[in-house]
């Protein structure tokens, strides 16, 4: 896509620029081309110009230039987004946050740490070893913590310790202007002014740029226990999702593969689980029998649904190479179709309509010819496909877009959303109306034009 900014105006840009900041201002082709796209099939954007800032003042200068040129600025983390977030749609400046990369704080007494945005959840976490306590938000990638709290992301642990909603205890954010604020705090309850690091958390960079994380963290847990088990049939496999989330089972991970992805993890980590619809457990307790308990009622549920063989991990090694199976999902489904390309969706709904929502789903891919695998953190009603497309296959592109469309409006229909934890990015935008309304819709463009009135803050997201 081509960028917004005329010849003389991209060159008085990135001179400015490089004035700032130096070599970590670039142009570089190959710099452009990887901040172009993230992991998504959407349409790439290459910016005119990519900069690595070290500290928030240096992002605000970088937002008071651009707002002088007038270009557009999109924040970028590592660029493991699913819906086109850091796609340069309309050119302008890159911001790219890895090397903000410390761990600013870290109270074990009151549970929370402020790190930089750059700092990955898996570089949190072992900053934290040996200090009895963890970061349990866990997308998947390596994603970082600005980058998360963007996108509101949520992983295989949001059944039990919530999303990057929950997680975040204040922000520190640079304006469209430059102008710098501070949200939230330490407290862990407040009833002062408006919640705005609630609306920065999943505003995926369309209302300023966030540089600082203070995270809430919890102590680990003396027991843990992880498991697989493979079902006869899908609904088998739900129902004991559902009745275990009703009866109130504090299960930690419950993550549902079907057969087709099972297959893939098979291949792509050299594993030999039967190819059949399976749910991946972890569970945390404060004593092993407390665990066992809850291990039992949970292994009963599931045989009572057709469950069988289960599969026990109770050393840290065994349960590292479960999950490490688990967070390769979407590279096995790829993998299932050398030099394709994923379109990956996702959807939320209450769990008492979740057997119906992925059946229904599942029923719309087998009279396809699509390859696409699901996989789910279905313990909060989130599920996933991973359409493996020819991205120049228009007859593919086509079916992909119809049951993808049909998945959203059965979801919604549901009382769900249209994204669990992706975000909106480019590619839900069309179907935010049908979810909020109108009113909410206008409500929530109020706010950015107040806060961005150029629409300059990553443009054609969310709202176009």
């Amino acid at each position: 896509m081509t960028s917004v900014l005329s010849a003389s105006t991209r060159a008085a840009l990135v001179a400015d620029l490089q004035a700032l900041l130096g070599d970590r201002c670039t142009t570089n082709p190959t710099q452009l081309e990887h901040h172009s796209h993230g992991e998504s099939w959407h349409a790439s954007g290459e910016p005119d110009a990519v900069v690595f800032p070290l500290t928030t003042d240096e992002v605000s200068a970088v937002l008071i230039a651009a707002a002088r040129h007038r270009s557009p600025v999109v924040p970028f983390g590592i660029g493991s987004a699913l819906e086109g977030h850091v796609n340069a749609i309309r050119g302008g400046v890159s911001i790219d946050l890895s090397r903000m990369n410390r761990v600013l704080r870290v109270s074990v007494d009151d549970l929370d740490a402020t790190v930089e945005a750059g700092v990955t959840h898996r570089q949190l976490n072992k900053a934290l070893a040996n200090t009895g306590t963890v970061f349990w938000v866990d997308p998947g990638a390596d994603a970082t913590l600005g980058g998360m709290a963007a996108t509101r992301a949520s992983g295989t642990t949001a059944v039990r310790y919530g999303t990057m909603r929950e997680a975040v205890l204040g922000l520190t954010v640079v304006l469209a202007d430059g102008r710098v604020v501070r949200t939230g705090g330490r407290a862990r309850k407040s009833s002062s002014g408006y919640d705005l690091t609630r609306l920065f958390v999943g505003s995926e960079g369309t209302l300023g740029v966030i540089t600082e994380v203070t995270v809430r963290l919890h102590g680990l847990p003396e027991a843990v226990s992880a498991a697989v088990c493979g079902f006869a049939t899908m609904e088998g496999a739900v129902k004991t999702v559902m009745t275990a989330i009703q009866l109130g089972i504090p299960v930690a991970r419950i993550e549902l593969l079907d057969e087709v992805q099972i297959e893939a993890v098979n291949r792509y980590s050299h594993l030999n689980y039967p190819s059949v619809p399976t749910l991946f457990f972890e569970f945390h307790g404060t004593s092993a029998a407390n665990l066992a308990e809850h291990v039992h009622s949970v292994e009963d549920l599931a045989a009572e649904n057709g469950g069988a063989g289960f599969q026990w991990a109770t050393t840290t090694e065994d349960r590292a190479r479960l999950w490490h199976a688990r967070h390769n999902a979407f590279y096995a489904a790829v993998a299932l179709r050398p030099g394709g390309k994923a379109w990956t969706t996702d959807v939320c709904v209450p769990i008492s309509r979740l057997a119906e929502c992925i059946l229904e789903t599942r029923e719309d891919v087998q009279r396809s010819t699509l390859v696409a695998p699901l996989v789910g953190h279905v313990g909060d009603g989130n599920f996933h496909l991973i359409f493996v497309i020819n991205p120049d296959n228009a007859s593919e592109l086509a079916q992909v877009k119809e049951i993808n469309g049909r998945l959203v409006h059965r979801a919604l229909a549901m009382g769900g959303t249209c994204s669990g934890e992706h975000g909106v990015g480019m590619g839900k935008m069309e179907y935010l109306a049908e979810e909020h309304g109108s009113e909410a819709i206008d409500v929530m463009k109020s706010i950015k034009r107040a806060l961005d009135p150029d629409n300059r803050m990553n443009p054609g997201k969310i709202f176009g």
